[in-house]
């Protein structure tokens, strides 16, 4: 089974055109990207400030007022402080319209351009912050989300599509690994303004969501100015417009050998456009069926998002007060753009399966800690106060865990989605494994302060039991796909143990390379 058409298609090389036949990097090249990737702080900053305001007193005092009467009790069950659905329904609320918009953001984005699309989160963006920086009651609050979700569902799918599509094919990976740089960047500005707003006693929440605006800005500035890229306008048939956006991105006039190697790829784009869903059902594609779906719903049972919302929560019910628990989410913070740098470094060099395998188990090894920690100290009723050396050992746990978690399943999981579906089926298996992973989130986010309150620290434990499935699965079902072509791919699956059953060997094809290095097939 062939990996597809022409390499250079949306995910691995989009075209690779857009920057990139030689490898060079012209300035607007530099600036498109950074802006994409400056979408990664819309997601980043709104998770890193929920967890921060969600334990602040001055918010709780104006939308919560019954959670911060728990935080006041003597008696009251360390584990269940926060276990309030109002509280989960303004967290969740924005998980639930991320979903609902990937679920549009897709054809829109082809449709609008992928530029467009950045620039319409960034402007929803906007709008959801000042909504929630002036809100009064509860609704005000929840449709400001929404509005937050909705931004974030376009830039998701927007930024990695651009980034695949115009950054230089050499350096694709370090480009497109940037929106995790830059959403970790967004997580660390959060939560050090949530440091300076809990010491503010009556609107230091206000300062928290309004900053959003700082993020939302810099994508709007940045995508007014940026060009949209040629294998978008190709898509939608402006082909001298892509001719002007490959000057500008090239710095060269002789970009029409590059632009027909675009039209091609468009040309492919289109006839596979219709019935991939249909087709990742046959069972010639059970391999990417079964991972498009366990792929991300192993991510999302690593407890990776509950970590990422929820850490201020977890070290205020350790016995840290606000501001300190948001300090040690600053640490973790620190950790984890630290380790997102260290996965870009060794992923090439020591291959997915390595990094999975040895992530997993620190993962696993932390969350087993963490149970036996909570349920030493806390014990089950939550009625304990922890001992101040347990709770920094929790902090240092979560810190082990954060580094575990970016140097495997955090960073690989969309490295992996991205290079293992050939053309015909990739819109469908991207699509289904992004509906799976919002909808998890949207679950956990809505559930896990309840899910807390009741396993107490069993909660721990559950998460532990799913990285040992999927650990496991990686070791058994995995391929790797280290340095492998992505027009090869087909080879993967054809001499893997198991998957070899459904797939047949990928036909040998014929390559030839442009003057601009650009190769595609020729059969």
């Amino acid at each position: 089974m062939s990996g597809g058409g022409s390499i250079a298609n949306d995910g691995e090389a989009a075209a690779g055109g857009g920057g990139c036949g030689r490898g060079e990097v012209t300035f607007t090249v530099v600036m498109s990207c950074l802006t994409a990737g400056a979408g990664g702080l819309l997601l980043g900053y709104d998770i890193g400030v929920t967890g921060g305001v969600t334990q602040m007193e001055s918010f709780l005092q104006a939308f919560f007022p019954e959670v911060l009467r728990k935080m006041s009790s003597a008696k009251q069950d360390a584990y269940c402080i926060f276990d309030s659905q109002v509280l989960n329904a303004f967290v969740s609320s924005f998980y639930l319209s991320t979903m609902v918009a990937s679920l549009v953001a897709g054809h829109l984005t082809k449709t609008l351009g992928r530029r467009n699309s950045l620039l319409i989160a960034g402007v929803l963006f906007f709008a959801g912050t000042l909504l929630n920086l002036a809100a009064v009651n509860i609704s005000m609050l929840i449709i400001g989300r929404i509005l937050l979700g909705v931004a974030v569902g376009f830039s998701s799918l927007a930024a990695p599509v651009y980034l695949a599509e115009i950054a230089p094919a050499r350096w694709r990976g370090a480009f497109t690994a940037s929106i995790g740089l830059f959403g970790n960047l967004g997580f660390l500005m959060a939560d050090i303004i949530n440091y300076r707003a809990t010491t503010m006693a009556r609107w230091g929440w206000r300062l928290s969501l309004g900053a959003g605006i700082v993020p939302a800005v810099i994508v709007i500035v940045g995508a007014a100015f940026i060009p949209d890229t040629p294998n978008s306008l190709a898509l939608r048939g402006r082909l001298d417009e892509a001719r002007d956006s490959l000057r500008r991105i090239r710095g060269a006039a002789d970009v029409d050998a590059v632009l027909k190697d675009i039209v091609r790829a468009a040309e492919e784009d289109r006839r596979y456009e219709s019935g991939a869903l249909r087709r990742l059902l046959r069972r010639e594609y059970r391999p990417h069926l079964v991972m498009a779906v366990l792929i991300m719903v192993f991510f999302e049972m690593t407890g990776a998002i509950v970590v990422a919302i929820f850490t201020p929560l977890l070290f205020y019910t350790v016995g840290f007060t606000s501001q300190k628990a948001i300090l040690g989410s600053i640490i973790t913070d620190v950790v984890s753009i630290v380790s997102v740098a260290a996965a870009a470094a060794v992923v090439d060099r020591h291959g997915r399966r390595r990094l999975f395998m040895v992530g997993g188990a620190v993962l696993i090894l932390c969350q087993v800690a963490m149970a036996w920690i909570f349920g030493a100290q806390l014990g089950a009723d939550g009625g304990r106060a922890m001992p101040r050396g347990y709770a920094v050992a929790v902090v240092a746990l979560v810190c082990t865990y954060t580094a575990g978690l970016s140097v495997s399943w955090g960073s690989l999981s969309s490295v992996v989605t991205s290079e293992i579906f050939p053309l015909e089926v990739r819109s469908a298996a991207l699509g289904l494994g992004g509906t799976i992973s919002s909808a998890l989130t949207f679950m956990q986010s809505q559930s896990f302060l309840e899910m807390l309150c009741s396993f107490k620290y069993g909660a721990f434990a559950y998460y532990a039991g799913w990285l040992v499935m999927m650990t496991a699965f990686v070791a058994a079902f995995l391929p790797e796909t280290k340095g492998m072509p992505i027009e090869s791919m087909g080879a993967v699956w054809a001499q893997h143990w198991y998957w070899r059953r459904f797939v047949q060997p990928a036909p040998a094809k014929q390559v030839s390379c442009c003057k601009t290095n650009l190769c595609v097939r020729t059969d």
